[in-house]
């Protein structure tokens, strides 16, 4: 996909200077669905139930244990059972918290060449701090991050732009002046709101909703390396413009 670089010098015009991308974390910056299927499977064996293949349960992986519970065992978060399963589904998922969750392919070199740009970079993801901190910690991310946000840090969860705002607070920046990056729906439509332009990868989960085209993102990105040219051509945009 090349439209997220064809779309750049347009889709990308930002209204201050750009210094700081935002990111998304379970399936924009980390592949976790191997260890959230993982505790899924071991649910489901230790109830003599046949495990469910990874790639059936990756989808939901962005949807946490609403998604993997709803796939695994049928429930909704309406139905009484679904709070025990999501206690043990969240027991399970931290004691394999970083077993094989990586960094997605090519995003090492992302985040380097935000940072040789002279930009800051954080993440704002809806997973528990519970989560979220060790996880980001565990992988050297944290240690980097201007700002890591979970969905319990503030009291509202994305779709809500609060998360976004918060994370701009305490990287001391404007919602302007950053890039929110997702591979949900509920990432866009918080990045809207908190007035930041918006990029959705499709490298990550992406679920069972509508096609990532139709939400209203102000750009694509098939490959963290078209994010990175998507950024330094919304730099250079900014460069001529203030040449001009």
């Amino acid at each position: 996909m090349n439209a997220a670089v064809l779309r750049a010098p347009e889709a990308m015009r930002l209204s201050r200077p750009l210094r700081a991308v935002l990111f998304d974390l379970d399936g924009t910056l980390v592949d976790s669905a191997p260890d959230l299927a993982g505790a899924t499977n071991e649910m489901l064996l230790a109830r003599a139930l046949p495990p469910l293949p990874l790639e059936q349960l990756r989808p939901m992986a962005g949807a946490g244990a609403r998604g993997m519970m709803g796939l695994a065992f049928q429930v909704t978060p309406q139905d009484q059972r679904f709070e025990a399963l999501k206690a043990e589904f969240f027991d399970r998922y931290e004691a394999r918290l970083l077993r094989e969750t990586r960094a997605f392919d090519g995003v090492d070199a992302l985040l380097e060449g935000l940072e040789s740009l002279g930009l800051g970079w954080g993440i704002v993801t809806n997973k528990s701090e519970r989560f979220a901190l060790p996880l980001t910690a565990g992988l050297g991310l944290a240690q980097r991050a201007v700002t890591v946000i979970g969905g319990d840090t503030t009291p509202h969860a994305k779709p809500h732009p609060e998360p976004l705002y918060e994370a701009a607070r305490r990287a001391g920046l404007a919602p302007e002046e950053c890039i929110y990056v997702g591979d949900d729906h509920r990432d866009i439509l918080a990045g809207r709101a908190a007035g930041m332009r918006t990029v959705a990868v499709s490298w990550g989960y992406l679920g069972r909703g509508e096609s990532i085209e139709a939400w209203g993102a102000d750009a694509l990105a098939a490959q963290p390396q078209e994010l990175l040219a998507l950024v330094r051509g919304a730099m250079q945009q900014q460069s001529q413009q203030v040449g001009a």
